[in-house]
């Protein structure tokens, strides 16, 4: 695929997405129309996040031939940063407003006290751990939703590609990585409330909005980095860095051979997609509210990588679709709104059985159809009209 056809690509996908938002919001509760609810205005903005995230695993996964599956750890840690930030001024708020209708005016020892309080009083303390330090602060809880990922994938890929670990072996490192990091964020000890996680994150603190505005603003914000998102994946993919990782995909030793430093190629990749990963989970987790060490667990990230196979990995647009396609299905099924289906002395529940149809999927589309859903919009554009 050349460069015009990247581009091309880039600015369809743009003009769709705009027009959906568009659409979306207009017919939204925050706009003063009823027809699509609150509610479903917040499973399209997390669809939103996930097809971003699902760009940044068809990145390192469908373009540069590392099968991670262990991305998802980097999205939670963006919602974990983020989430930080909302929880303690929103407790402030709260705490404040309570201490100030006592007699005597609280003093400042007395409000982080009470603030302590109320977020760790799950795990038996009330003393903020270090890695708060800044959470009073939009600004620096914003930087570390970019730089804690960052780091930690600039030193996980650091020892992963200097070691040269490849295929099969490397995604059960990911997978490794993504476990130790979940199983400690469950120690009450991690600073992060356990398994409590962090939750009311949906409220955002000194906005005097109901959640029909905020869900809107959330909505927004995820259209606005999915765009920025294609743009920025389209334009690496289409250049010389990203001629590089289809090769080293393809033939390493070749490329290495050539003179091109791999390490340092493969490590820029995955540190990149950390971060877009990252930046996807600081905006869906405040759309859904809570954020856990759960939400780390490698089946997570596997997911992750069945949604970019069935879309079509190697293909941004097939990303995105697979992981707006599976996410609504997903919701569908096990929201109780599909109809469970009778046959008799048997009684399909597809809550029950949702996760085997997506097993089924994922196995049927490797075995007879490799290029998945974006495959066909090849072959449509294939069977143009002949000139």
């Amino acid at each position: 695929m050349t460069a015009s056809h990247y581009r091309r690509n880039a600015l369809i996908f743009v003009l769709i997405l705009s027009l959906f938002t568009v659409l979306v919001s207009a017919l939204s509760a925050g706009a003063g129309s009823d027809v699509i609810a609150t509610s479903f205005i917040k499973t399209l903005g997390k669809t939103l996040c996930l097809a971003l995230v699902a760009i940044a695993m068809d990145l390192i996964w469908g373009y540069a031939g590392i099968l991670s599956l262990g991305h998802f750890a980097f999205f939670a840690l963006g919602g974990y940063m983020i989430g930080m930030w909302l929880m303690y001024e929103r407790t402030k708020d709260i705490v404040t407003q309570s201490l100030n209708q006592a007699t005597i005016p609280p003093t400042d020892q007395e409000i982080i006290d009470g603030i302590g309080t109320q977020i760790f009083g799950v795990v038996g303390s009330n003393e903020f751990p270090v890695i708060w330090m800044f959470a009073d602060s939009l600004i620096a809880q914003a930087l570390l939703v970019i730089l804690v990922p960052a780091l930690l994938a600039y030193l996980f890929g650091w020892f992963a590609f200097r070691s040269r670990v490849t295929g099969v072996y490397l995604s059960i490192l990911t997978q490794a990585f993504t476990l130790a990091l979940s199983l400690y964020l469950f120690q009450n000890e991690s600073g992060l409330r356990g398994n409590n996680g962090l939750s009311g994150l949906q409220n955002l603190p000194y906005v005097d909005a109901n959640q029909d505005l905020v869900s809107l603003w959330f909505f927004w914000a995820s259209a606005v980095a999915l765009g920025l998102g294609y743009l920025g994946a389209s334009y690496v993919v289409s250049g010389k860095f990203g001629s590089v990782m289809r090769a080293i995909r393809d033939n390493e030793a070749r490329v290495r051979f050539l003179g091109y430093k791999v390490e340092t190629y493969k490590l820029a990749v995955f540190v990149g997609t950390a971060i877009i990963a990252a930046i996807a989970g600081a905006l869906y987790y405040p759309q859904a509210g809570i954020v856990n060490p759960a939400e780390m667990a490698p089946i997570a990230s596997i997911y992750l990588a069945v949604w970019v196979a069935i879309g079509g990995r190697g293909r941004l647009y097939g990303s995105v679709i697979g992981a707006i396609i599976v996410s609504l299905l997903s919701t569908w099924f096990t929201g109780g709104q599909a109809p469970d289906l009778s046959f008799g002395v048997f009684t399909l529940k597809w809550v029950d059985w949702w996760q085997v149809l997506l097993g089924v999927s994922f196995v049927l589309v490797t075995l007879y159809a490799p290029k998945g859903i974006g495959g066909l919009f090849d072959l449509l554009s294939r069977r143009g009209p002949s000139s």
